[in-house]
């Protein structure tokens, strides 16, 4: 009799556990987003980790959503995270290399999923691929630089190519790193760029034109902002443009090969789930997508009437009209 009573107790008290943790995962959830500005590849992540969570049962009805954005300003950034750090939330979401790492410095004892980050061990966000060490996990845009410059050469022989960067950008010193590591191996010279201020595009970007034949494009927010006008100088100088952001080549850059960020924002968001369902960040890798676009913009080829051969074409898996 007092065997089965104990049994009876045990199965009682399993099955108020399993309640408490069935009534605990589906309690409404704060997650908040805090993406770094406008840009379509953080915009097309959040949308790929909000779906992702959507099908895992967090939806409107039982998800509170607090989306941020910090306008490129990582002062706004600064103050948005010390808003989430009194916010109770259950999980942050931070898209862009320079609003997770201010969001991993200021928040500790909460789950961050990043995404859109080049490199989160150069930036210093993680410990290692594997394992982040901290509260930290999420995915990675990062291409192979081997990747790039394999189909720049397919696009055209370039013997020295300059690479637009701003220092203390670390997705853009990053970047410019893994070309310098490559430019031995692929035949190719790599000229840095520093670009401080906006004066310095107008200043010396004309004289570096006429000394390389190939100009790649970082995730430097100052160069960014002036994509436009930096497209414009190259076409004039006839100088092929390049980068592994997808919105910069939709901006005029001629060709990319890029990580589609909506899929890097659903194998984020496959780590949010986790981590909502009872799983450590530390426990989880972070991610780099398998498959890459080479994507080519048709009308900068017109305007600077680059000769696109059949070779590089047939790489080609996204035209921009």
């Amino acid at each position: 009799m007092k065997k089965s009573l104990h049994t009876s107790y045990l199965a009682a008290v399993v099955f108020l556990v399993a309640t408490l943790l069935s009534v605990n995962a589906w309690a409404e959830k704060r997650i908040g987003f805090l993406m770094f500005s406008d840009e379509s590849r953080y915009i097309e992540a959040a949308k790929g980790i909000k779906e992702k969570l959507s099908e895992a049962g967090y939806t409107d009805s039982n998800t509170h959503y607090i989306i941020e954005k910090a306008g490129a300003n990582k002062a706004k950034a600064a103050e948005l995270a010390q808003t989430f750090a009194s916010a109770k939330l259950d999980l942050i979401i931070a898209l862009g290399t320079s609003s997770t790492v201010i969001v991993a410095k200021e928040i500790k004892n909460v789950p961050i999923v990043f995404s859109v980050v080049y490199d989160p061990v150069e930036a210093g966000i993680a410990k290692s691929w594997k394992s982040s060490g901290n509260n930290t996990t999420g995915t990675s845009s990062q291409v192979p630089m081997v990747n790039i410059l394999d189909n720049l050469k397919l696009l055209r022989q370039v013997k020295r190519l300059a690479v637009l960067y701003t220092a203390g950008e670390k997705n853009s010193e990053a970047t410019l790193k893994d070309l310098q590591k490559m430019q031995a191996k692929a035949g190719i010279k790599i000229i840095p760029v520093l670009i401080t201020v906006n004066e310095d595009i107008d200043q010396l970007l004309p004289e570096v034109l006429h000394t390389v034949d190939g100009l790649y494009i970082t995730g430097s927010n100052l160069v960014n902002s002036r994509i436009a006008a930096i497209v414009d100088m190259a076409i004039k100088a006839g100088v092929v443009t390049v980068s592994h952001l997808e919105d910069l080549i939709e901006k005029g850059v001629l060709v990319g090969v890029c990580a589609d960020s909506y899929t890097v924002g659903r194998l984020a968001g496959e780590k949010a789930v986790k981590i909502l369902r009872g799983a450590k960040p530390a426990s989880l890798s972070i991610d780099v997508p398998t498959k890459f676009d080479v994507i080519l913009n048709l009308k900068t080829a017109k305007l600077g009437k680059f000769q696109i051969p059949s070779e590089f074409m047939n790489t080609v898996t996204r035209k921009i009209e």
